[in-house]
């Protein structure tokens, strides 16, 4: 009777162990993933730039797109004669410490004559399935890892990233190091006082005694 009753509470602990994302190595499976989302805007342009009142609106966008940190703008000006289009939106995006990036990616709709379109690609990194408690951690019969391992610290990371791309491809460097720049962090610790080394009082002393 003994027998039979722990085989019929096997199998239900056998049947879960066996559901949910199954992991068996030591890395998450849960990972952040990058995905980029293009926003357009079409201004009317002339040979000598932008048509008047049409910087106004291009500054417009760009202020309620809240452009940050991370996001790149171009501009797709087909005008084969090189109007001042590009250098006057140039001069808007450098009021956010910002570039235009060098080539406009390829958007769906076509361009009207006689217009430019000023392109904010805008990243952002997310942690698909998250989070996964579809796998039990009580009864592991397969040895995999539970399948919420890694979802709270990819997750964390995928939300502080400033700029998402860099989960990609990260920053190129620069091709020489300054020693001073490096070491400038190192020098202002060294030269700092030791914390203790005087000027604190003891609560005597800082109540006059009493």
């Amino acid at each position: 009777m003994r027998t039979i009753l722990f085989a019929t509470l096997a199998v239900p602990a056998l049947m879960l162990g066996g559901c949910g994302t199954l992991n068996r190595g030591v890395d998450s499976i849960k990972q952040p993933v990058v995905s980029r989302t293009d926003y357009v805007f079409d201004a009317q342009s002339t040979t000598g730039g932008l048509a008047p009142g049409e910087a106004g609106r291009v500054a417009g966008w760009l202020a309620s797109m809240k452009l940050r940190y991370g996001d790149q703008v171009s501009v797709d000006d087909p005008n084969p004669y090189g109007s001042q289009a590009r250098a006057e939106i140039a001069a808007i995006v450098s009021n956010y410490g910002m570039r235009l990036a060098d080539r406009a990616p390829i958007t769906n709709a076509p361009l009207a004559a006689g217009m430019v379109r000023v392109v904010l690609s805008r990243a952002t990194a997310t942690v698909p399935g998250c989070p996964d408690f579809t796998r039990s951690g009580s009864s592991e019969f397969e040895g995999s890892a539970t399948s919420n391992f890694g979802c709270a610290s990819n997750a964390t990371l995928a939300a502080m990233v400033a700029n998402p791309l860099d989960l990609v491809r990260g920053q190129p460097g620069a091709e020489t190091a300054d020693p001073i720049t490096s070491g400038r962090a190192i020098d202002t610790y060294r030269r700092a006082a030791p914390t203790g080394g005087g000027g604190t009082q003891t609560k005597n002393e800082s109540t006059g005694g009493k």
